[in-house]
Parts: C-alpha cells; structure tokens; sequence
C-alpha cells in the first residue's frame, strides 16, 4: 500500500461537478492499493497517516501529526499510484490490485481512520474525480507499508 501525502491549507474532491469531500488544514492522502495489502498494512497505513509528523511545532519543526492538530484527512483512492512506471513510455497496472480488492481494502483503510480521527473525508471509488488542493510548504512524502 501506498499514500502520497500533501499537507494542505484545503482540499476537496468533485464528482460530476458536486463536492463529494472537503477538507481545511490537514492532509491529502491519495492512496495505492496494491495485491495482497491486508488488514495489518491496512492498520499500518492508519497509524502512518494519522501519526506522521508534518506539521510545525511552535518552534516551526516538523513535530506534530494530524492526530496532534486535529486537522482534517482527505483520502482519494488512486490506483495509477501503483502502477509499475520503471520501463517503456507507458505505465503498466499489474502492480495495483483489481478494483474489488482495492475497494475493499480502501472502505476497510477509511473505516480504520474514521475510527480513529473526527475528521476524514472522502473521494468516490472508481469515480473520475477532480481534485484541488493547495499544497501548505509544499510538503509532500511518500508513505509505503
């Protein structure tokens, strides 16, 4: 699994022109399911989104979390996050797991967070979404588990 995270002043996600999620500070987190992410990556991926230090601590170093700022988390399923990029001119999705077990995995990932944080929005699955954001710093990391 993996979630290429932006810390935002705001984001959201629009599908056929209508909000679908929204955020103010926090993160923005577009996720890649890949085969064979269980229910251990899964909670791995909650703790890292919701536990990784990116925010400024009053000394202006990146010591707090979302779960110390109380800030918002949008996820946005994004399969072409794990697509196989190393050869050739064109991107290969033998990597990211088929849409049944992504969607599954990623509804268990939101379930997960929600249970853990007050404020987690969400993209449509297998939607073509339109998503804004503006990317605070810019900070942008790239999380694998």
């Amino acid at each position: 699994m993996l979630a290429l995270i932006q810390r935002v002043t705001r984001a959201s996600v629009e599908v056929d022109g209508q909000i679908v999620g929204e955020v103010g500070e926090g993160l923005l987190a577009l996720v890649g399911v890949q085969p064979g992410d269980d229910a251990a990556k899964v909670a791995r991926m909650a703790q890292r989104l919701l536990g990784y230090r990116v925010f400024s601590d009053d000394a202006g170093k990146m010591n707090r979390s979302l779960a110390d700022t109380g800030g918002g988390l949008l996820l946005v399923s994004q399969f072409t996050l794990a697509a196989d990029t190393e050869a050739g001119m064109r991107p290969s999705f033998s990597t990211a797991a088929p849409p049944a077990e992504a969607e599954r995995t990623f509804n268990q990932l939101v379930e997960v967070c929600r249970g853990q944080h007050g404020r987690v929005e969400t993209g449509r699955f297998g939607a073509h979404m339109v998503v804004s954001l503006v990317n605070d710093g810019p900070v942008t990391f790239l999380l694998r588990v």
